[in-house]
Formats: C-alpha cells, structure tokens, sequence
C-alpha cells in the first residue's frame, strides 16, 4: 500500500508538471518576440534657436505635425531659447536631451562653432545628431574627427537670389548696405557673401556692413544710424526677415518709405505680407516648417541603416510681389 500511496504521489506531481509547462507554452508568444523586444519609437529631441522668431516657431509645429503622423516611429522633445545668441542655454539644453538619452538630437545651432565640444560628446553617447539651418565649421570637424551631416538650402544661393532682385531696381553706384546676423554663424556669412555677389555683379557700392545678431529691434537700431549716416542710400539688404521688419520700421521712421528699398531672407508671414504690399521689395523662403522634418527623417534613416548620408540640400526660393 505505501509503495501504490507513493507512486500516486509521483503521478500528481507528474501531471501537474506538464499541466503548468503547457500554460507557460499558451502565455508564450508564438512569434518568439516578446513585448519587451519589439522595437520602441526613437526618442528625437529638436533644438532650436528662438522661439521668438516666427521661422523656428514654423519650424517647430512644421516637426509636431509630421510626429503626430508618424507615432509608431517616433517621439518628439521640442526645445528652443530666449535669443538668438544665447549659445550657453543651447549647450545646456543639449547636455539636459544627453541626460534623458534621446536617441537623435537635430540641431540649429546658434554658432557655428561653439556647440561642437558638447556635439562631440552626444556622439561619444552614441546619439545620432543632425545639422539643419546653420552649418558647423567643417574645418573644426575634421580637426575633431567627427562626421555630423548637414540637411539645409544653401544660403549664399538663397541670398544671391535676393540680392539679384533687388538689383533690378537699382543703377551702378547706388548706396546699399547690408545688415547681417551673428557674425559667427556660417549662414550670416553665406547670406552676407550671396548679397555681396549679386551687389558686386550690380555695381552697387556697399556703404556699410553691421551685424544684428538676428534681431528685430537691434536691426531697428542699426538701420537708423546708417540711413542716418548714408542720405543717399537706395536699399538695405537684411540677412533675415526678423531684421529686414526692423529695417523696415527705420525706413518709416526716417519717412523714406518707397526711397530705401529692403529685402530680407525667410518668408515669415509678417515679411511675406510687406513683400505683397510692396513695402519689402523680396525675400528667400527656405521652407523653414520642413527643414527640422528634413532632419528627423535623416537621422531615423541612419538609425534604421547605421549609415550616415551625405549631407542634404534642401530647397531655397525667391519671393518677390511680381
């Protein structure tokens, strides 16, 4: 009798042994990936410049509307600054998406130089980081050794496009000047060398060259003391519409409306509306509320791929009234 009691015992465990490994094979998934394996939305952090500046608040909702489309792809982090200049905040901001460890930062740098050092450290963290609307300094790259590609228009282009409307308007010899923006950044200087070309091509003569940093009321400022200074000016030519709408207020001011013509780069409404009253003779509209998705749909082609493209050029046009 023990021996039939304990041989039942043994049949039990038995059956109950098999009875739980066939439950543990039904809760298995039967493609054999599990919910903690399947691929999870990338995390992309966006950094701008100013939110102040209508072109990046374009570009920003441009990025929110393409993620709301794009969901299972990925998620978006919208980061932006106070001012255009503010290259401290900006490296911090990049520091503080290093810390939340997105997957891709795309990035608009407020100097083209300056951000490289914390660059090349998201990098070392194995983030991949995209380059839109201001170049870094492909000198100081190489001499890094690091590879961050660059998805924007090419701004001498745009601004050579600008400057040639604008030379239409004007005889050899007339005074213009050219307000540009942070002297630093690459795309000030490609928008200001774009405006020299087509002056040069004109014959115009270049009376003055100041910066304003990007900014509406310091281009206000700056344009007054020239138009001040120059009685004999025929245009300003301004290195973004934030400034050009500041140039514009000066002109008024000085009562010289439709005597001083001004152009301008970006397209935002403000200036696009001036350009169609013919209160701004053009400007170059650079897409800005697709530039960021330019970026964002590189840098998950490189986190699909593990290749980085080359860099991207992306489209620049004239926006004139006629």
């Amino acid at each position: 009798m023990h021996n039939n009691a304990q041989n039942g015992v043994i049949r039990s465990l038995v059956v109950s042994l098999l009875t739980l490994t066939a439950l543990a094979a039904c809760d298995s998934p039967t493609d054999g990936v599990s919910e903690s394996t399947a691929p999870q939305p990338a995390r992309v952090a966006l950094v701008m410049k100013s939110l102040a500046n209508e072109f990046f608040t374009n570009m920003a909702e441009g990025a929110k509307t393409h993620q709301l489309d794009n969901t299972s792809r990925y998620e978006l982090i919208v980061n932006g600054i106070k001012n255009e200049s503010d290259l401290a905040q900006q490296v911090a901001l990049v520091e503080q998406m290093m810390a939340a460890q997105v997957d891709v930062i795309v990035l608009a740098p407020v100097d083209s130089k300056g951000l490289l050092p914390v660059v090349q450290r998201a990098l070392d963290q194995d983030i991949v980081v995209i380059n839109i609307d201001n170049r870094f300094d492909q000198g100081i790259l190489q001499q890094m050794n690091i590879s961050v590609p660059f998805v924007g228009p090419d701004n001498r282009e745009g601004a050579k496009l600008v400057g040639q409307e604008l030379a239409k308007h004007l005889k050899a010899s007339d005074e213009v000047a050219i307000i540009g923006g942070i002297p630093g950044a690459f795309n000030a200087q490609q928008r200001q060398a774009g405006f020299e070309d087509a002056m040069t091509r004109a014959g115009a003569d270049v009376v003055s060259i100041q910066a304003a940093n990007w900014e509406q009321s310091k281009a206000a400022t700056v344009a007054a003391a020239i138009l001040s200074e120059n009685p004999n000016l025929k245009a300003l030519l301004c290195a973004n519409d934030s400034m050009a709408l500041g140039a514009v207020a000066a002109v008024r001011q000085a009562g010289r409306t439709g005597e001083v013509l001004v152009v301008g780069f970006d397209n935002i409404s403000a200036a696009n509306d001036l350009v169609m009253s013919g209160e701004m003779l053009a400007t170059a509209d650079q897409y800005g509320e697709k530039l960021a998705v330019f970026g964002i749909e590189y840098a998950l082609q490189i986190l699909d791929s593990g290749v980085a493209p080359a860099d991207r050029k992306t489209p620049v046009d004239l926006i004139a009234a006629q």
